[in-house]
């Protein structure tokens, strides 16, 4: 069987699974999906449907046996208007593991009924014209939320503003494409002689918004994924102590050992709504064993590679030339160990304001946490354009723009108009109009079963 074969062939089936969190809970949701939705609902209620979108309360009952269920709540979505785009039941009983097994099992005996793969919900919707790819990853985005931002943004790219703004150049491309082969194939009609070159303004006017959209210096990713700040300093400066005192946990070891840190150790925390990844990373120095020295270099490779340095010197300690080479492209200076002074904190270490800080009393700590979130807020700033949030749309929008730039630059008409094609086929793969198989697997497999 094909692959379109075998998709028909699962579309025709009627799926059904939780489609709450698995475990003990006051309520718990089952959704039914498809053909034999209506059926599968009448028989558990023993009665007509209910009406539609309205919730009922009534008894489920076991249709072989007669056996009451369970208590609860009925709602009857018929096709077009569900979230599938099919006939959709959902059953809302007690959240009890016997309940929603007992329910499940009634379920698997009717005829035509099977339980849900995952995603397959979602995948229906798609399928059904209900979501584009882009609103697909924006409800995966959803239920993964960690924080406020990445809620938000999440949300707008399920309400459909990521779809809306590509398939609005796509269809502009479009427009132009289908100037440009009238141009073409009408050549010795009586085409406007200015055409050709109001075409072409048109084509650099698209690339134009599409290279501002790429250079957005990956907001949404970075909304999406965490900022990723890296803790420099000397052996010793107090960096594991920050990682810890930062995840309010023992993230890391501490110890007066200089050298303790040999690898990077990670760290995801919500910091003002804002994802962070924060490493804590070997002391930078002359490394004096092989492990050590490894260790360093990945210290230096995390300095490099990092949205956000934060860099620690022992506030006791005259500075070190290698944490000093750190302080470059907005670096947050943190003077360390403030509460074993004698007298007052540095003010400026290299040239950059520092951060006075002692974890042991917890003075500073706050305050850098805030100066922390205001970068953050500052790296992943909302537009009111949707931010593209995935590798995928980049290298579609990359595409794009590089197919737009060869039509801009174009003599021949018909060269032209394939590299438009090309740069509207990119467009439409990244919301799923055109040639998307290959990623919807990828896609799809983010989702547990029932969603």
């Amino acid at each position: 069987m094909t692959g379109i074969a075998a998709r028909a062939a699962a579309v025709a089936d009627t799926v059904f699974a939780p489609a709450t969190a698995e475990g003990r809970a006051g309520v718990a949701v089952i959704r039914v999906s498809g053909p034999r939705a209506g059926p599968a609902l009448a028989a558990l209620i023993g009665r007509a449907l209910p009406e539609a979108r309205r919730a009922v309360h009534l008894q489920f009952r076991d249709p072989a046996t007669g056996e009451t269920l369970d208590d609860g709540l009925a709602l009857w979505f018929p096709a077009p208007a569900s979230f599938t785009g099919e006939d959709v039941a959902e059953l809302h009983i007690h959240g009890g593991r016997a309940s929603v097994a007992a329910m499940l099992e009634a379920l698997g005996r009717q005829a035509g009924l099977r339980l849900a793969e995952p995603g397959e919900f979602t995948r229906r919707a798609f399928d059904n014209g209900r979501l584009d790819l882009t609103a697909v990853e924006g409800l995966a985005d959803l239920v993964a939320a960690e924080t406020e931002a990445q809620r938000r943004q999440a949300l707008r790219q399920l309400d459909g503003e990521l779809g809306r703004l590509y398939d609005g150049w796509r269809e502009a491309l479009l427009r132009v494409l289908a100037h440009m082969e009238a141009a073409i194939d009408f050549a010795e009609e009586d085409i406007p002689q200015d055409l050709e070159a109001a075409t072409r303004h048109q084509i650099l006017d698209i690339l134009s918004v599409i290279t501002q959209h790429l250079d957005d210096s990956g907001r949404g990713e970075l909304v999406r994924d965490g900022v990723h700040i890296a803790i420099l300093g000397a052996p010793n400066a107090g960096k594991s102590s920050l990682l810890n005192a930062l995840a309010r946990r023992d993230a890391a070891i501490v110890s007066d050992i200089a050298g303790t840190t040999r690898d990077v150790v990670e760290v995801r925390l919500d910091l003002g709504g804002h994802v962070a990844v924060v490493a804590d990373t070997a002391g930078l120095r002359a490394a004096g064993d092989e492990i050590e020295r490894e260790g360093v270099r990945r210290a230096e490779a995390r300095a490099r590679d990092a949205d956000l340095r934060v860099v620690l010197f022992d506030a006791c300690r005259p500075p070190d030339a290698e944490s000093l080479a750190m302080l470059r492209d907005g670096a947050v200076c943190v003077a360390s160990k403030v509460d074993l002074l004698g007298g007052a904190p540095p003010a400026a270490i290299g040239g950059v304001a520092a951060i006075p800080v002692s974890v042991r009393t917890g003075d500073g700590v706050a305050g850098l946490v805030e100066i922390l979130a205001g970068r953050l807020k500052a790296l992943a700033a909302e537009r009111p354009e949707p931010p593209l949030t995935r590798q995928r749309h980049r290298a579609a929008l990359e595409a794009c723009r590089a197919a737009l730039e060869r039509a801009a630059a174009g003599t021949e008409a018909e060269l032209v108009a394939e590299d438009l094609r090309l740069a509207a086929r990119a467009l439409g793969r990244i919301t799923g109009r055109v040639d998307v198989e290959d990623v919807l697997g990828v896609i799809f497999a983010e989702f547990c079963i029932g969603k």
